[in-house]
Parts: C-alpha cells; sequence; structure tokens
C-alpha cells in the first residue's frame, strides 16, 4: 500500500479513530535500526547513506509522536558498541549526520523539543560532543512541554555503573561510609544519578528492523515498558506502522511487574 494511496489515508484516519481517548504512552523509546540496510534494499554503493536518510525520517515520527501527545520520546542512535565495533568511515559520515540534524533541525528558532542527551560525551569527537551540548543549550528555554533525549555513546549497562559511581562519590563528600549507604540504598538513589533522571520511564519502547531485542538500551528505565517490534527498516516505517504500535499499546494491561 503506497502513502499516496487513497486507502492509505482512510486506513491511517482509521487507526487515529482507534487511539483517540485511549491510552497513549508519556515517554516513548525508539530504536532506530536498520538504517544500512534498508540502504542496501534501495540499491545504494554507500550503505552509511541510511543514516542520513533515518535522520531525515525522524523528523516524521517525532511529528507523528507530537501529534499523538506523546511528550518524552528517546532515541537511540549510537550505542557504545557501535563505536568500538563500526568502521571509521562509517562513524565519522553518522556524526557529521547528527551535527547536521541537530544544527539545522533541532536548534532552529522555533524548535519544539527541548533536547536533552543520554550518554559519553567524552567518547564521541569533539565537534559532536560541543554540537550536542550546544543543542541541550539552545533548546532549554522552549517550553512546549516536549522532550527530545538523544541516546548517543550510550550504553545502559554503562550508564547504571556510571549511577552508581556518581552516588558513592555524593556520599564519600558527605562523609558517609559504604555501611550506610548499603543499609539506605533505595531505587530513587540510583534513579536520580541516571542520565535520564527527572523524566518519566518509558512505558512503550519500539524497535524497528524485525530485529526482536534492546540491545543494551534504557535496561533501568525499561524494566516496565511494553515492548514492540516492527518488521520495516526505520527510514521505511510508514505512520500506520507507527499507529499500529501505539493501538497494539492500548490494548495491552499493563502489570508493572505483578
Amino acid at each position: 500500500m503506497r502513502i499516496s494511496d487513497p486507502i492509505y489515508g482512510l486506513y491511517a484516519r482509521h487507526l487515529r479513530r482507534q487511539i483517540t481517548g485511549g491510552p497513549v504512552p508519556a515517554h516513548i523509546g525508539l530504536i532506530m535500526d536498520g538504517n544500512r540496510r534498508w540502504a542496501q534494499q534501495m540499491g545504494m554503493d554507500n550503505p552509511s547513506l541510511g543514516h542520513q536518510y533515518g535522520a531525515e525520517h525522524s523528523e516524521r515520527v517525532l511529528s507523528w509522536c507530537k501529534n499523538a501527545g506523546i511528550r518524552h520520546v528517546t532515541v537511540f542512535i549510537c550505542s557504545v558498541e557501535n563505536l568500538s565495533s563500526r568502521s571509521t568511515s562509517e562513524l565519522t559520515f553518522l556524526m557529521q549526520v547528527l551535527e547536521q540534524l541537530v544544527t539545522d533541525r533541532l536548534t532552529q528558532p522555533n524548535a519544539h523539543w527541548q533536547v536533552h542527551i543520554a550518554g559519553d560525551l567524552d567518547l564521541l569527537p569533539t565537534s559532536t560532543a560541543r554540537v550536542l551540548e550546544q543543542g541541550v543549550e539552545v533548546t532549554s528555554a522552549v517550553k512546549t512541554g516536549f522532550h527530545l533525549t538523544l541516546a548517543v555513546g550510550y550504553g545502559g549497562r554503562q550508564e547504571i555503573v556510571e549511577a552508581l559511581r556518581r552516588l558513592l562519590s555524593e556520599h564519600a563528600n558527605a562523609g558517609r561510609g559504604l555501611a550506610d549507604l548499603a543499609e539506605d540504598l533505595t531505587i530513587d538513589d540510583i534513579a536520580r544519578h541516571l542520565y535520564t533522571a527527572g523524566q518519566p520511564e518509558p512505558d512503550l519502547v519500539i524497535r524497528t528492523s524485525g530485529e526482536q531485542r534492546l540491545s543494551n538500551f534504557l535496561l533501568w528505565q525499561s524494566a516496565y515498558a511494553e515492548l514492540y517490534f516492527c518488521d520495516a527498516y526505520w527510514p521505511a516505517v510508514r505512520e500506520v506502522d507507527f499507529l499500529r504500535a501505539l493501538r497494539n499499546f492500548a490494548t495491552r494491561q499493563r502489570r508493572y511487574g505483578a
């Protein structure tokens, strides 16, 4: 079914009506998988071009989130593992695409999303880290209530280790010992030292490309999240695919571990 097909439009409107009035996730996590495979499927000589098309497509997906009233979105762009396993040329291209996305799209005067960063900026090229920091600073004045977190140089396990380091340093600086920390330690103590501190935990995590795994994404925060896997590669995800995920979410009985 082509997006320009009138039947597609009717189906999309049908799906929107189905989710109207139902529960909508306050926060979704997006694992944008399949950019390179999509480029290869499209016959592109350089598979890394898929990252560029994927970045451009992310704007459309963010508009769908906005229209659905989803106020918190976390997008998995680059993992710690990616930084050590991908070729230098691919990573250089990906960082350039990311810098362009932040500079040309996310930080314009009419910016709708307040940008946040999850990840270790020290692992990134200096220029990329600087652009991301500027993105956070420039959009700090955005008061729409819509928040976009870019997970770059991110790893869920690494985030938890870093949170524990910060917590231990905090207690040491306060003159408290390990025995006191062990006695009083709570879930909230760790949560407030995560990259996403102060944000709601994701209600729904969507992964594209047909892969069914979290890949070290928001491990702590996704403890009670609903998971949805879409077969389409990220640049080929349609609005109806997104609406189906929301419809599926609305039908689930959330148990929060019970």
